[in-house]
């Protein structure tokens, strides 16, 4: 598991209508973890209440948010606008396992185009390559050295 807080100040936000996610709380220094929804799973604590394989909801360019239910805020007794103390871990490596989650980063990157344009071959190799890493952050890492060779491609 990976840490993503220890004990850190959070709001618990209140916003009206907003279904599942009327309360919750944003999540710092997120907005760079990879994954769809239901495949960033979380665990730790809110107040000391113990929480277990909760999603993140990924929002297009923002820190992510976690949904926290009538049962946590009640067992912690916080409503909208308090403050709680969070400790999170990411429960997996949400290591990217589709072709679609890698042309989804190219998308974000604005370099789609330039990789369809590849040949075959070219975009199979790429694929690959992503694909094999053993984990989250070796994968990042050849996607951004991918994105990187895509951006200074002319012409395409």
């Amino acid at each position: 598991m990976k840490k993503l807080l220890k004990n850190k100040k959070l709001i618990l936000n209140h916003i009206p209508d907003h279904g599942a996610w009327t309360y919750n709380i944003i999540i710092p220094g997120s907005k760079d973890i990879r994954g769809k929804w239901g495949s960033i799973k979380v665990s730790g604590t809110i107040d000391g209440y113990e929480f277990k394989n909760m999603n993140l909801a990924p929002r297009k360019g923002l820190d992510m948010y976690m949904s926290v239910n009538g049962s946590i805020r009640k067992a912690i007794n916080k409503n909208g606008g308090d403050t709680v103390i969070v400790t999170m871990y990411k429960d997996s490596d949400n290591k990217l396992t589709d072709e679609d989650d890698i042309i989804a980063c190219f998308r974000d990157a604005e370099v789609l185009t330039k990789f369809k344009a590849l040949d075959e071959e070219e975009r199979t190799i790429i694929m690959t390559d992503i694909l094999s890493q053993a984990d989250e952050s070796s994968q990042e890492k050849k996607i951004l050295v991918e994105i990187k060779k895509l951006s200074n491609k002319i012409g395409q």
